[in-house]
């Protein structure tokens, strides 16, 4: 595979390729290809998820003299999987990775938690090859430049915490209401679709795998349907 496209599009060109191949595989690739040559990245993964908390930390501490809980807050905000997905999207990783059938398939949730999850496999790689600094700079330049919009558009909170806030703000002393709408499936499959509530006005609705997915949904539309960052 010519991996030279990814190697321009992250700004690392690696010494040892296999390096670089690896951080892009998948375990359901070898379900389906035993005799490959080389490993899956759960190891790199491993590796690459200390190393980017260990970056963000170091960040935040030299740069913000806030207390630990926003500093928590924020660091968790920079290295959840969803913000992970939406950076390996941005460097079109998804584009490189080895996946089973089944897997390429899915373009869903779980797609999201392999693009993160290859994204921390891809620190892991550039510091094997190159070391810490460059690993350092990769995630500076791909992770922390999202610092300043988390922290101006409050990002680090849960939009349910937010919707929270903001309807208390808004509307004195009501606590939004979250009601199971519609759910459907089997146990081991279930889907749900969830409304929050304002007193007795349904403000917006979201589906999930989970009530709480659900939940997060609803809340990120009632944001949006009220125009409240």
């Amino acid at each position: 595979m010519d991996l030279s496209s990814l190697e321009k599009a992250i700004d690392v060109k690696f010494d040892n390729k296999d390096l670089l191949q690896q951080a892009l595989i998948h375990r359901s690739y070898l379900n389906e290809n035993p005799d490959f040559h080389l490993k899956d990245n759960e190891r790199f993964e491993f590796l690459g998820d200390a190393i980017l908390e260990m970056v963000v930390t170091e960040y935040l501490y030299n740069n913000y003299p806030n207390p630990e809980g926003d500093l928590t807050n924020w660091r968790a905000a920079l290295v959840n999987a969803k913000m992970l997905a939406k950076v390996a999207n941005q460097l079109k990783i998804n584009n490189h990775l080895l996946l089973s059938r089944g897997e390429n398939k899915d373009t869903g949730r779980a797609r999201q938690y392999i693009l993160a999850d290859a994204f921390e496999a891809l620190i892991g790689a550039i510091f094997l090859d190159q070391g810490y600094e460059k690993a350092s700079r990769f995630i500076e330049k791909n992770i922390l430049k999202e610092l300043p919009e988390i922290i101006d558009q409050k990002l680090y909170k849960d939009p349910k915490s937010l919707f929270q806030e903001k309807a208390q703000d808004d509307k004195i002393g009501i606590t939004p209401i979250y009601k199971v709408i519609k759910e459907w499936g089997p146990d081991h499959a279930k889907n749900f679709i969830v409304g929050v509530y304002l007193d007795k006005e349904l403000i917006a609705e979201g589906q999930g795998v989970s009530k709480q997915d659900a939940q997060e949904k609803a809340a990120e539309a009632a944001l949006k349907k009220k125009k409240w960052k």
